[in-house]
């Protein structure tokens, strides 16, 4: 704000700081269904602030600061080197500044100047500043203007009439393709942990931990399985931003429990979703168990998040998923997989060469068509590939939730690419990628990306899916996507997306993710499979 001295005349500016442990919205009624910002109040009440001088003008205004921390990963303490940036992190470097529209050029030709931003760094906003800050609007218990209740279902193959599910039992019946929220995490993936944990014939636990919840029944059960003497062995990336400081104390506590904790490759965050269970067993011996998923081992975001997982025992995939384990504890080196493409090495050639093999048979004739789920495209060599391909007359369709940096519908260059992104009640986050190769459609499913990032600087992992009714279920989640009256956002050649909202009587975003709750069993449930 600008404030005049109301003796000398001189004019100043000053800051009001909004700790963050006021309200941002304070009721102004008993009912408590109106609200009123709190930086508006503040407004209101300066002269109180500031007695003797005269309020020119006031205007709200935000900092972004640069979070990105620097740790070398050879130091002799990663954890206490954290901590040290962590508390360092509020005096990062500003790289976004938001201010309110009606804010003066010369307030802020000062802001910028004082915080050494670029113009290019600044936004005005005609709304409210930290929309995230709505939340607590949103938490108010108003049932009528909420989604209809979606209460999350264990699996058809979890579903025993006489008492709780044997998880290990139903995987050695058949893969089971797990589809969250509709899909309940807690009778599937967390249940085959918390059973691993206290079943007397498992000798190893070995699970990634990127995020979970703040109290977290995985965690819980992995320290319960160290304390009953198991192996526990978990990769926990402490770098995960935002949650370095949740991901340090997990860290301590599953030392402190027994578990054997480690942090990953040097130069790498491990993002891969990966858990690994070893039974014995009277019949084969050894036997492995696998969850391979794209969504975090998080409880609660899993009931808001759209993710895939597979429950398997598939032994190629354990044998694969186990070496990798002992590749990310540094027990081996790096060696090719049978099931998976892991990043930094096979991953990116792996996706290409499937891309490229797309262009071939459709350049022979042969039936081509490459269809994928992901949260962002923005790695421009694979878009290359996919241009490319589509110039070889491979039909591909892109559901991208967020950035895309590929153009569909160019006139000679991408005219059989459709890109399109459905927002709605649950946060679209799971990766998929078919190929039709020649009739035979190859499925993958895991944590990846088609980012710089995942491909070239993080431990990922895609898991093909094998399985004839854990296909077809992906194929029926694809499918419905590309549904035509579903509302959605599309991609033009443009680079703008257009709203879509379909037919009259369309299928809003929101219906159609309610479509996998309310139709159960349409697939059947074959051989163990798990049905939509």
């Amino acid at each position: 704000m600008v404030v005049r001295d109301a003796v000398t005349g001189s004019e100043h500016f000053a800051r009001v700081k909004v700790p963050p442990l006021l309200p941002r919205f304070l009721t102004t009624d008993e009912s408590g269904t109106r609200f009123v910002a709190v930086e508006e109040v503040i407004a209101a009440h300066l002269p109180d602030l500031f007695p003797g001088v005269e309020v020119l003008e006031t205007s709200s205004f935000r900092v972004t600061r640069n979070e990105d921390l620097e740790v070398d990963d050879d130091v002799d303490n990663l954890l206490q080197a954290l901590e040290r940036e962590l508390s360092r992190r509020r005096f990062g470097t500003p790289v976004r500044l938001e201010v309110e529209e009606s804010m003066s050029d010369r307030v802020l030709e000062l802001l910028v100047r004082e915080l050494e931003i670029s113009d290019q760094e600044v936004y005005r906003t005609p709304a409210q500043l930290d929309l995230a800050a709505l939340w607590s609007i949103a938490d108010l218990e108003r049932p009528d203007l909420r989604y209809p209740a979606m209460v999350p279902e264990p699996p058809e193959s979890l579903r025993p009439a006489d008492g709780p599910a044997d998880v290990f039992a139903a995987m050695r019946r058949g893969d089971i393709l797990l589809h969250h929220p509709y899909d309940s995490f807690a009778a599937s993936v967390q249940a085959f942990i918390e059973q691993a944990a206290t079943d007397p014939d498992t000798h190893a636990i070995k699970l990634t931990l990127y995020r979970t919840s703040g109290e977290s029944p995985i965690v819980d059960a992995l320290v319960d399985a160290a304390t009953a003497g198991k192996q526990v062995l978990v990769v926990v990336e402490i770098k995960a931003r935002f949650d370095e400081q949740a991901n340090i104390r997990w860290a301590r506590q599953l030392e402190q429990a027994g578990c054997h904790v480690v942090y990953g490759l040097v130069g790498l965050k491990t993002h891969c979703k990966l858990a690994l269970v070893v039974r014995s067993e009277p019949d084969v011996g050894l036997r492995r168990y696998v969850h391979v998923g794209t969504g975090n081992y998080n409880p609660k975001t899993a009931r808001v998040y759209e993710d895939i997982g597979l429950l398997t025992v598939d032994p190629v995939i354990g044998a694969d998923v186990a070496d990798l384990f002992n590749h990310l504890s540094g027990y081996t080196r790096h060696r090719d997989f049978d099931s998976l493409l892991v990043a930094p090495d096979t991953l990116r050639p792996g996706l290409r060469d499937l891309i490229r093999a797309e262009a071939r048979n459709a350049l022979q004739g042969r039936p081509s068509g490459i269809s994928i789920k992901t949260n962002s495209l923005v790695d421009t060599a694979l878009a290359d590939e996919l241009y490319l391909a589509a110039r070889a007359g491979v039909p591909i369709d892109l559901l991208v939730r967020g950035m895309c940096v590929l153009r569909p519908g160019v006139p000679g260059l991408s005219e059989g690419i459709r890109v399109r992104s459905i927002l709605g009640r649950f946060l679209e986050h799971s990766r998929v990628y078919r190929f039709a190769n020649d009739g035979d459609p190859q499925f993958w499913i895991g944590s990846a990306d088609l980012m710089e990032r995942n491909l070239d600087r993080r431990v990922e992992a895609l898991v093909r899916v094998d399985d004839v009714v854990s296909r077809d279920r992906l194929d029926l989640i694809l499918h419905r996507a590309w549904r035509p009256d579903v509302d959605c956002w599309m991609l033009d050649a443009d680079a703008r997306w257009h709203r879509t909202p379909g037919a009259d009587d369309g299928v809003t975003s929101t219906d159609y993710q309610r479509l996998f709750s309310s139709d159960r069993g349409s697939l059947g449930d074959t051989g163990g499979g798990v049905a939509t």
